[in-house]
This record gives structure tokens, sequence and C-alpha cells, in this order.
């Protein structure tokens, strides 16, 4: 190929989204004021942009960071231009939130959302202690775009549902999990694993959405 055609070929596609996917794995941000993104996800931007770390809630947002170390999660990019992000070569999701509804996304597994969306930082550390060290998920209210990310294509299920904490991409605002021990499955395996510590949902007309993949999570 022709290094003028390379150039062409790859150029940025014209969108007039918000949220626009340049490929299943590299989110365009057509950005004027701010948004959040998750920290160290920026792999290019045209414009005039500035990034700034953020903690959520004030001093409450500030003890979780000293506490957990998970403060940091989170940069808001403010400005105007076109801003790129991806994270690991993993596949990218944009979801549209109407106003009023919640999703809880995996502190590993959140991209980036819109300055409209509420959102906070919460740690479960009660969630598969024992597996995964504990989890951070970040909790998101509409009205707005958000960007999730999997290693491959997810699967949504409708709960209620027992899932793989390493695979637990995020789940629906109207149920929450529990901590879930197979010891039969322990004394099988012989280690801490996934199928040993289970979230279980046992809540109806939620979704929980998984990934085929376990994602290590921070301290395990």
């Amino acid at each position: 190929m022709q290094l003028e055609e390379f150039v062409s070929s790859h150029a940025p596609n014209d969108g007039t989204k918000a949220f626009e996917l340049e490929n299943s794995k590299l989110l365009d941000v057509e950005l004027d004021g701010s948004i959040m993104a998750k920290a160290g996800t920026m792999v290019g931007y045209e414009g005039d942009i500035s990034f700034e770390r953020k903690s959520a809630g004030g001093l409450k947002g500030m003890l979780k960071k000293k506490v957990s170390g998970e403060g940091d999660v989170m940069m808001q990019a403010s400005g105007s231009g076109n801003l790129y992000l991806a994270d690991q070569g993993k596949e990218v999701q944009i979801l549209e939130l109407d106003a009023g509804e919640e999703i809880s996304v995996n502190g590993n597994d959140v991209l980036a959302f819109e300055s409209s969306v509420n959102w906070d930082i919460k740690m479960l550390t009660s969630i598969a202690g024992a597996s995964t060290g504990g989890l951070f998920n970040v909790f998101l209210e509409g009205p707005g775009h958000v960007a999730i990310t999997t290693h491959g294509k997810p699967l949504v299920l409708e709960t209620p549902v027992s899932t793989d904490p390493n695979a637990t991409v995020a789940w629906s605002g109207n149920v929450s999990p529990s901590s879930k021990r197979d010891v039969n499955v322990k004394s099988l395996i012989g280690r801490s694993s996934g199928e040993t510590y289970q979230l279980e949902f046992a809540g109806t007309d939620g979704f929980v959405i998984v990934q085929p993949y376990e994602e290590v999570q921070p301290g395990q």
C-alpha cells in the first residue's frame, strides 16, 4: 500500500455524534465542553483539550482515594475537538442511558461517559473478597452516553443469574449482587477461582453483562 493511500484509508471518520466508534476498539468523542474518561485511555486528540484527574464525591471521594487507591480511576477531559480513547485493545460498547436509568460498571471496564451522567465510585469489599480482593465499581445514572469495554463480544443475561466475578462487566441499577461460595468446587480445583466465588444476582427484571474472558482484578 502506498503511503498516501495508507494515510487516507486510515484517517478518522467524519461523524456527527458525541460518542462514535472509529472501529470496534477505538472511541471517537466529539468534545465541546467536558466528559469523564478512564485515566490513561487517551491515545490522541485534535483541538484544544486538557485533562485532570478526578475523584468522586468531594471529601468522600478523597477518603476513598486514600483508603482504596482507586479514586484516580477517572479523568476529566475539557475543551473542544476530537478525543480518541482506547483501553488495551478491548472492544468498545456505547450505551445510552435515559434520565434515571442506572448501571453499575466494573472499574476496569468503564471507558467514558458524558458530563450529564451522575457518577460515584463504590468499593464492594464484601463481594467475593477472598477471590478478588474486593471490587470497585463506577455507578452511573443517566441521562447521557456511556462507553464501556469488553474482552470480545459481551453476553447480556437476565436476572436471576450467577456469574464469575472476573468475567462480570456491569449490571443494571435495579439489581445488586451478593457473594456465593461453592466449597465443593474449591476442593476439586484446589485454588480460588470464579467457579469458587460467584456473584449471585437474585433480583428479577434486571440484567448482567458478562464477557468471554476472566479479567484479573486489582489485588488478586
